[in-house]
C-alpha cells in the first residue's frame, strides 16, 4: 500500500493521499544514495559542496543524473536507472519484510536519518544510521533522492509497475536530507522540483530492472 498508511499519522499531508494498491516488478535498488567517488570515478569531476568519498554526491541535477546513469550504464554493460517513485518508497518500506515503521527502518529517526535535527547542516557518510529491513541506508534523510517520475496526484486505483504522469513540470523528490524536518523523513512524503534545479541536498540512488 503507497501513500499515507496509519502509522504516518497527523504528519501525512493530502499530497500523499489516497492510499492505493501497488504492484511491482522485481528490480535492484542501491544499498547506499550513490557516492561522490563513485560519481567522480564515472564523471571525472565533483560538484558537491559537502565534500567526502563516502559522502552522497549532491548538487545534481535530475538531468545531471541522466548522465551519469548513461555513461555508468555504458561502462558497466547494465542498464541503470532511477527508481520509481513506487520503487522507491516500496524499498523505504522494507519490501516483503516490512514492520510497518514511519522512517525507513524505525519509528525513531534519530536511529536512521540525518535530518536538521541532528545533521549539524552537512550531509554525512552513508551508512553512518542503522539500515532499514531490506538493508539499504539513508532512505530517510541525509540528501534528498531523484526518482524517476514526473510528479502528478494520486490515484485510488490499484497500479501495476506505475510510471508517473507521461509529462510535467516537476521531478518527484524522496526521502529528505540534512535540512529537512523529521516530518519530511517519512516513508511516504513526497516533494519536487524542476529537473535542472540543483542544491546541496539534492542526490539519488540506482536502479536495476530484473
Amino acid at each position: 500500500m503507497m501513500g499515507a498508511t496509519p502509522e504516518q499519522g497527523s504528519d501525512a499531508f493530502n499530497f500523499e493521499k489516497p492510499v492505493h494498491q501497488v504492484t511491482l516488478s522485481d528490480y535492484y535498488i542501491g544499498e547506499t544514495q550513490v557516492t561522490q567517488a563513485l560519481w567522480r570515478a564515472v564523471m571525472g569531476s565533483n560538484p558537491s559542496y559537502f565534500k567526502g568519498d563516502d559522502n552522497p554526491v549532491e548538487q545534481v541535477s535530475w538531468d545531471d543524473c541522466q548522465e551519469f546513469l548513461k555513461r555508468l550504464s555504458q561502462r558497466s554493460g547494465y542498464n541503470f536507472r532511477l527508481p520509481t517513485e513506487a520503487e522507491w518508497e516500496y524499498a523505504a518500506r522494507g519490501g516483503s519484510k516490512s514492520k510497518g515503521y514511519k522512517y525507513a527502518g524505525s519509528d525513531n529517526i534519530d536511529e536512521v536519518a540525518w535530518y536538521e535535527g541532528n545533521s549539524g547542516s552537512e550531509t554525512h557518510s552513508v551508512r553512518g544510521k542503522k539500515p532499514n529491513e531490506l538493508g539499504l541506508y539513508d532512505m530517510s534523510g541525509n540528501v534528498d533522492e531523484w526518482c524517476n517520475d514526473w510528479y502528478g496526484g494520486y490515484s485510488a486505483n490499484s497500479q501495476t509497475n506505475p510510471t508517473g504522469p507521461v509529462s510535467g513540470s516537476f521531478r518527484v523528490l524522496r526521502g529528505s536530507g540534512w535540512f529537512g524536518y523529521a516530518e519530511y523523513c517519512r516513508v511516504s512524503f513526497r516533494c519536487n522540483f524542476t529537473p535542472s534545479n540543483r542544491f546541496s541536498d539534492l542526490g539519488f540512488r540506482l536502479a536495476l530492472s530484473r
